[in-house]
């Protein structure tokens, strides 16, 4: 009776379970698409950033350079700091109330940033679009946490697509739109589209009423509450080396790439097509490895993607040409793709309905973390010791990390208390 209901939902049907939401699929679609638009809209700022700070009087070199890496760098930093607060005031107020926070803040900070007048102001609305922001993090949660746990995987897969999608489509518009209508207007018109994301989350999402939890149940939350932490505590490590091993390459992969293309006008794009192959790899595998863990069992999927990413980057510190470089960075892209949403799913299972909101903003701010150390260990390892140093160091790091899942993953009994236990919840 439970699976007719879940097929042919309407507006008065009460929740699947606790927190599940028979508008889950609804939910999933406007949460895709907000989350695509507003990485878009935070990711199209890249290939024009410098050339804006340079409009903002910066004129030194160095000087741009270096403002352009701080004014972009802003925005993580803030985000980590506030997403396990966001998540936190999710549990207690809505989750969706938090996306309409988000898209809000980010409409009306995309717009300010297109009126900056000098490079003081442009740091700080980046800082305060992170502060405000956070539209993909809240996405995750609400997903999370609305959608039966059986489908959890495909979802949670499914929106890693679309953030992927984000980040591989941003900068290809912010390359070409500024040319057409101008810098400040390419924000202003960012902002625009990110207004109409909030119009869809606030009309269109339905989350359910949640159970208000006793008093004594508020003073067993954060910590306390999780029986098991070690799983969680993986998941929190997971998901900062998975943005370890993605971002580590970035500051090098150009020079690395110089080498091995003779052609010095074909680097850029050589760089651009490997840079853009791993985010094309993970939006083609993110929702068929999400429904393969959901079958299989998501520790098995996170084990597999991390041994098998560890495996693919020691060739990659070994090849002889820059296609070489693209089809393994594919390859994985394909790896890489299921580890989020397995990350999300696993963290749901292990924590009560209440505080999933609390923890998976604590992830999101371990895998911002990894977003900061990544590059910055990418960029001095490759200048003191060498760029192969990079890839076979961060080889190095995925087997480490598959080697603790496989030891942290709990045993098959226990996972079927634990599901038990939170069925109760």
């Amino acid at each position: 009776m439970d699976s007719g209901i879940q097929k042919a939902p309407t507006v008065d049907e009460p929740a699947v379970e606790d927190g599940q939401s028979v508008h889950w699929r609804r939910n999933l679609v406007v949460c895709l698409l907000g989350s695509f638009t507003t990485i878009v809209a935070m990711t199209l700022l890249l290939p024009f950033l410098p050339l804006y700070v340079e409009q903002l009087g910066v004129t030194d070199h160095a000087a741009i350079v270096q403002w352009s890496g701080i004014a972009y760098g802003a925005t993580f930093f803030s985000a980590a700091l506030t997403a396990p607060l966001w998540g936190q005031l999710g549990d207690r107020y809505g989750r969706k109330s938090m996306l309409v926070r988000a898209s809000l803040g980010m409409a009306v900070s995309m717009s300010l940033i297109g009126m900056a007048q000098n490079v003081w102001q442009l740091v700080g609305l980046r800082l305060f679009a992170g502060i405000a922001g956070g539209y993909a993090s809240g996405s995750v949660i609400l997903v999370a946490t609305q959608t039966p746990k059986q489908r959890s995987g495909w979802a949670l897969g499914m929106l890693s697509s679309g953030v992927m999608a984000g980040n591989l489509v941003g900068p290809l518009i912010g390359g070409a739109l500024p040319q057409l209508i101008g810098i400040r207007e390419t924000f202003l018109l960012a902002g625009g589209v990110i207004f109409i994301t909030f119009l869809a989350t606030t009309f269109l999402i339905r989350e359910e009423a949640r159970p208000r939890h006793k008093k004594a149940a508020k003073e067993q939350g954060g910590w306390a509450a999780i029986p098991d932490k070690r799983p969680i505590l993986a998941m929190l490590a997971t998901g900062m080396l998975l943005m370890v091993a993605t971002m580590s390459i970035e500051p090098i992969i150009t020079v690395y790439v110089a080498q091995l293309v003779q052609d010095a006008a074909h680097v850029t794009m050589v760089s651009g097509l490997a840079m853009s192959a791993a985010a094309l790899g993970a939006i083609l595998s993110a929702s068929r490895l999400g429904k393969l863990a959901d079958r299989i069992g998501h520790w098995a999927v996170i084990t597999g993607c991390l041994g098998l990413s560890a495996g693919l980057l020691v060739p990659q510190a070994f090849v002889t040409s820059g296609w070489q470089l693209v089809g393994l960075r594919f390859l994985m892209g394909l790896a890489l793709g299921g580890l989020l949403p397995c990350i999300a799913s696993v963290i749901r299972h292990n924590v009560p309905n209440r505080i999933a909101g609390n923890v998976l903003g604590i992830s999101t701010s371990a895998q911002y973390v990894g977003q900061v150390v990544g590059p910055l260990a990418g960029g001095f390892i490759g200048g003191h010791i060498g760029m192969r140093a990079v890839f076979l160091g961060t080889a190095v790091l995925m087997a480490a990390g598959a080697a603790y899942n496989w030891l942290a993953r709990p045993s098959e009994a226990a996972t079927q208390a634990d599901a038990a236990v939170q069925a109760k919840r």
